[in-house]
């Protein structure tokens, strides 16, 4: 099987690549490549400030959704760009 060039993965909708990334990096059990994802998930400067304390359980829970949500694809945001050439980068390499 031949590794796709960079047109063919640019061509495709980030949905695309993230699917196809995330089940490369699960085959491979790379949990390094999520954790660089999840860093630059809009929401996750926000998320990170949180303490967890019993006050702000609220607020935790809804940056937990809101991660969730970039994870799967959706309210990239401006992160979008940086995400879809991360994803193009993981995916071209062998």
């Amino acid at each position: 099987m031949t590794m796709p060039g960079f047109a063919e993965l640019d061509a495709l909708p980030t949905d695309e690549l993230r699917e196809r990334a995330f089940a490369k990096a699960r085959e491979k059990h790379d949990v390094r490549f999520f954790w660089s994802v999840l860093k630059h998930l809009p929401d996750a400067d926000r998320a990170a400030t949180l303490d967890g304390a019993p006050n702000s359980i609220g607020p935790t829970v809804d940056e937990a959704v809101a991660l969730w949500r970039e994870l799967e694809g959706r309210d990239l945001g401006e992160q979008e760009p940086l995400l879809r050439a991360a994803f193009i980068d993981y995916l071209s390499r062998q």
